[in-house]
């Protein structure tokens, strides 16, 4: 009989993932993992580890399965929230649950459980894994888009390597949310009911200011207004040499000046805000909501545009270092000067965008067809190829 080790959030999702697994006929063993967590900044009535932890304690009694509780807060915090603080002092936006992923539930969590005997562990995402016909005497596996397109998960699970994929189930694949809320009401399970979790990965629903003033200190700065007629918005294109060239020039962000624009109000950090983001501002009088276009955490100064069109917040083409660079299908991987049509997101949620991707010597261009909206340092591109995701990056 084959172990799985499941990781019992406390959620609905993965105790139903346990049910299936205990029907299968797997050995199913409920591991909760305790994370780094701090009252302070955490809404005490929504999703606290400790309730979290009583409903995936009660979850494995009533399927009469093992359960334990790891403390995995040291590693968490070093790999997740230190990164965190580190990116947004360097005025980039990370994407914790990407990282969440990679660096503890595939990682620290999966170690764990093989430590425990397991041959698998489990989780109750929304996504499908699959294995492609290989020559190879090694198995090559797919991760593939969840059923429910309105909970697809796989975005979250864009660094997950083939080692990771060989050894992870998700039991609630083939599945929506209404049938796994039924399954799980039909059972009596305490989790049958409880909302969805919102908020940092593990961590419950999240003031972000005030998480991030634990440690990045409030500092006075300008609002700086950048008009849609700016002349960098409209200036002639030059003339490229080669493809390479124009994706290269497609890719740079605007580097604006406090004198380009004009002085609307103040804030009280660069570094807490994003591209993109439209409230929080505390800017009235437009005739049209401002969104931030761009942060400069050196001169500490956010600039901003009116309007949701605004020509800052548009761009087609970024690019991701080759550092950054991650394949989830090696086997697919581009080689310089190889280009591939694909199917793309810059955000969990937003719906797959016709994209061709671009190999150089240094990283990988992602074009859209499309203009997309508040392309964002720090955060993850993914690509898919028939709802297969097959690679991803972080935005440089």
């Amino acid at each position: 009989m084959k172990t799985v080790v499941v990781g019992l959030s406390g959620g609905v999702d993965s105790s139903v993932a346990a049910y299936l697994l205990k029907k299968q006929g797997y050995n199913v063993i409920g591991l909760f993992m305790k994370n780094w967590h701090d009252d302070s900044v955490t809404i005490s009535d929504e999703c606290p580890w400790l309730d979290d932890s009583n409903d995936a304690m009660l979850v494995a009694e009533k399927l009469e399965i093992p359960f334990q509780t790891v403390d995995l807060s040291e590693e968490y915090k070093e790999r997740i929230v230190d990164y965190m603080f580190r990116e947004y002092e360097q005025g980039r936006t990370p994407n914790p649950d990407v990282l969440c992923n990679r660096e503890i539930k595939f990682d620290v969590f999966l170690k764990i459980a093989l430590s425990l005997g397991a041959d698998f562990v489990a989780t109750g995402h929304y996504c499908r894994k699959a294995e492609v016909n290989s020559n190879s005497n090694t198995p090559i596996y797919r991760l593939l888009s969840g059923r429910d397109k309105t909970k697809d998960q796989s975005y979250f699970l864009c660094q997950l390597s083939q080692e990771q994929l060989a050894k992870t189930l998700f039991p609630i694949s083939e599945l929506t949310k209404p049938e796994v809320r039924n399954i799980a009401q039909e059972l009596n399970l305490v989790t049958a009911d409880k909302k969805d979790s919102q908020g940092l990965c593990f961590i419950g629903k999240v003031r972000l200011p005030d998480f991030l003033q634990q440690q990045l200190r409030p500092k006075s700065g300008d609002i700086v207004a950048i008009p849609s007629t700016f002349e960098s918005y409209n200036q002639t294109l030059p003339v490229f040499n080669t493809k390479e060239e124009r994706l290269e020039f497609e890719s740079k962000k605007i580097m604006y000046k406090k004198e380009d624009g004009l002085v609307i109000g103040t804030h009280q950090g660069a570094h807490f805000f994003t591209k993109g983001q439209r409230k929080g501002l505390a800017v009235g009088g437009t005739k049209e909501p401002l969104f931030i276009i761009d942060t400069d955490v050196v001169e500490n100064i956010i600039y901003v545009g009116e309007g949701k069109n605004h020509p800052g917040l548009l761009r087609n083409t970024l690019f991701v270092p080759n550092d950054d660079l991650h394949w989830v299908r090696p086997d697919l991987s581009l080689n310089p000067n190889e280009e591939l049509d694909v199917m793309a997101r810059i955000r969990y949620r937003q719906p797959l965008e016709e994209a061709t991707l671009f190999k150089s010597n240094k990283g990988l261009y992602v074009s859209f067809k499309n203009p997309q909206t508040a392309i964002t340092e720090g955060q993850f591109v993914a690509w898919y190829s028939n709802y297969e995701l097959v690679g991803s990056g972080v935005i440089s």
